[in-house]
């Protein structure tokens, strides 16, 4: 997915900085991605740590990690579900009725064809999921293979915050259900759907991984869409662009950052803290640097990487096309 604040690109420089900070071997040690997002980083340490604990306030983002961290033994006849759902007739529900321009006449989040498509899926899925047809396993499965599948076929600029008026060229593609295969091991994972300052009151491990908001942009209106997908509930939805109600993080605001950030770091019971954070962000890297450095052995590395862009301004020419990655490492 096409993600604001992704580490895909980042995923190796923080791979090698944890594994050669942290002592021992990773596979006796519990790791935590606390603002989890699309599980990128949750990923690259599945396969080294004993644990993945992945949390994130968004309900979207706990569907993807639900399935991409919490799933971790082969699921039984997967393809044959996903073929099934590739087969039905589309039907005129939620989605198409209000994002969609032959449901609402305006809004265009999705071509007619694939609002129909969605709503067919998203409602056979419930089905199966209230007449046991299928466990919670298999339900993540297949609600993170429908998410991404439809955020590679929307009518947006990359985020959610509003539709384009003409349907672009992904967005007229006719959408085919793939499935979202996760990495199979023995080890048992959690996944939570928290607020991050109380979650880390009540867990503890080993390596903390911290990716929080940098700066003003709340992920719950810029992916509002993915999170009415993955919920599936009945509200009205409001204004222009079809917002619905959802949660603001303190971390987006600049008054209240710093103190939710010491916070964290204060209560965090965990060896290892790992802050991913850029030169753009609300925080700046002093105040960084000096609440870090209250609780323990604090140092830091950064590289610089490409900016995100959405699709409206890749022809554009902005004062920076990159910026600077930091990666603070904490030793409690």
């Amino acid at each position: 997915m096409n993600y604001i604040g992704s580490k895909h690109k980042l995923s190796k420089f923080i791979e090698y900085y944890i594994t050669t900070t942290v002592e021992g071997n990773l596979s006796n040690k519990i790791f935590c991605d606390l603002f989890a997002g699309t599980g990128i980083v949750g990923r690259v340490f599945k396969p080294l740590a004993k644990k993945v604990i992945s949390n994130d306030i968004e309900y979207y983002s706990y569907v993807l990690n639900r399935n991409y961290i919490g799933n971790h033994r082969q699921l039984k006849n997967a393809d044959a579900f996903v073929a099934e759902l590739n087969q039905l007739e589309g039907v005129k529900g939620f989605i198409y009725k209000n994002y969609c321009k032959g449901g609402n006449g305006e809004r265009q989040y999705f071509s007619d064809e694939n609002g129909v498509k969605i709503d067919a899926i998203r409602l056979e899925i419930e089905k199966w999921k209230k007449e046991h047809t299928i466990d919670e396993n298999l339900y993540y499965f297949l609600l993170t293979s429908l998410l991404e599948c439809a955020d590679k076929v929307a009518n947006t600029a990359s985020v959610y915050g509003a539709y384009l008026k003409q349907l672009k060229k992904s967005a007229q593609k006719k959408m085919i259900l793939k499935g979202a295969y996760f990495y199979e091991n023995e080890n048992e994972h959690q996944v939570f759907n928290m607020d991050s300052n109380l979650l880390i009151k009540t867990i503890e491990g080993d390596i903390l991984y911290l990716d929080p908001p940098y700066n003003s942009r709340q992920y719950g209106a810029n992916y509002h869409m993915l999170n009415t997908i993955a919920k599936y509930d009945n509200f009205i939805p409001k204004g222009k662009t079809g917002l619905r109600e959802y949660e603001k993080s303190k971390y987006c605001s600049k008054p209240k950052v710093k103190e939710e950030f010491e916070a964290l770091i204060k209560n965090a019971k965990f060896k290892y803290i790992f802050l991913s954070y850029n030169n753009e962000g609300l925080m700046p890297f002093d105040v960084i640097k000096e609440i870090m450095s209250q609780y323990g052995s604090y140092s830091y590395v950064s590289t610089n990487y490409q900016r995100f862009k959405a699709d409206r301004d890749i022809n554009r020419t902005h004062k920076a096309n990159k910026t600077e990655e930091f990666l603070h490492v904490l030793k409690k």
